[in-house]
């Protein structure tokens, strides 16, 4: 069957099917497993502790693959000092780099010169539009319902989709929500040409740096067992629930300050249960996908699974 979209001939991949960028998650590992299955995994650059770091992780991943991969760059989460880390990408000619948060034209503006194709994660129209005019090759739209940090309208993946389609004529891809071969080709049925996946990455056997209590808890989740903190400074994020969010949450309503928070927000709390498995004594990103996750197979079990279920999907729309 033919899944060619725009988003797989600019990738250069089979599936149009993208890892998320997973702060302290998306390394080697994964990453060659999702490239290695089809679709186009990710080394997250800002969890890396320098520049040569990264460097090294990408040429570890060159042993695992030869398959085309991205670099991801959170710079609204970690801040300024990235170039040094974007100039690694440029010299080791990364594929694809995609960008999160933040102000984006830095980056693009450092890329442009080169063949390294950019995509943008956006909450809004507006931000896709501006993307685009600043030369993005794509952009990635991310709904309230995903993992991560979000957009701060509360807009759903369902009705934000096609707005974007609309608004921009570069290639948009999905996400947020997105966890089977049947949000994929209801993504693609909105306009999108490809979909993102973060959540439902962790929960595979190649996510090696998650610890088995963090995927267990998205095995266990529901759709009911996320909340959204960090929404009083601004910067809105979707967890799974603990009595640690429960503090965090407490702290808002009382003193909805960064210095308040900031003990219980950081990468050292996240930290603590997704890689030491402490569930009570730190947090753990995930999407309203949880209600969906019922496994933890390999990448290459879950792509398969999910093109059989967009087989069957396009299946069902052939017989109509």
């Amino acid at each position: 069957m033919n899944w060619r979209t725009r988003i797989t001939d600019l990738l250069e991949i089979d599936y149009p099917i993208i890892q998320g960028g997973l702060a302290y998650l998306a390394y080697a590992d994964l990453a060659a497993a999702v490239s290695n299955a089809g679709g186009l995994g990710q080394i997250t650059a800002m969890s890396l502790s320098s520049s040569e770091a990264l460097r090294d992780e990408i040429k570890q991943l060159r042993t695992l693959t030869n398959k085309p991969f991205g670099v991801n760059f959170a710079i609204g989460v970690h801040g300024k000092g990235y170039e040094d880390r974007v100039q690694v990408a440029i010299e080791e000619q990364v594929p694809v780099v995609t960008i999160t948060g933040g102000n984006p034209t830095p980056i693009l503006e450092m890329l442009k010169s080169t063949n390294t194709k950019t995509l943008v994660l956006v909450a809004s129209k507006r931000q896709a539009q501006k993307a685009e005019q600043q030369g993005a090759h794509a952009v990635i739209v991310v709904g309230q319902e995903g993992g991560g940090h979000l957009g701060r309208d509360d807009i759903g993946t369902m009705v934000l989709i096609p707005q974007v389609v609309d608004a921009v004529k570069i290639p948009v891809v999905a996400s947020g929500g997105i966890g089977d071969g049947r949000g994929w080709m209801a993504a693609q049925a909105l306009g999108a040409e490809g979909i993102e996946m973060g959540t439902r990455f962790i929960a595979t056997q190649e996510c090696i740096h998650a610890s088995h209590a963090y995927k267990q808890a998205l095995v266990d989740s529901t759709e009911l067992d996320t909340v959204v903190i960090k929404r009083s400074i601004g910067a809105p994020a979707r967890v799974i629930r603990n009595n640690f969010t429960d503090k965090i949450l407490k702290i808002e309503q009382v003193t909805p300050t960064y210095d308040a928070l900031k003990d219980y927000i950081s990468g050292t709390a996240n930290k603590r249960w997704i890689y030491d498995g402490l569930h009570e004594e730190g947090f753990g990103f995930g999407g309203q996908v949880t209600g969906m996750i019922q496994d933890i197979p390999t990448v290459s079990e879950l792509i398969k699974r999910m093109v059989d279920e967009a087989v069957a999907v396009r299946g069902k729309w052939g017989s109509k």
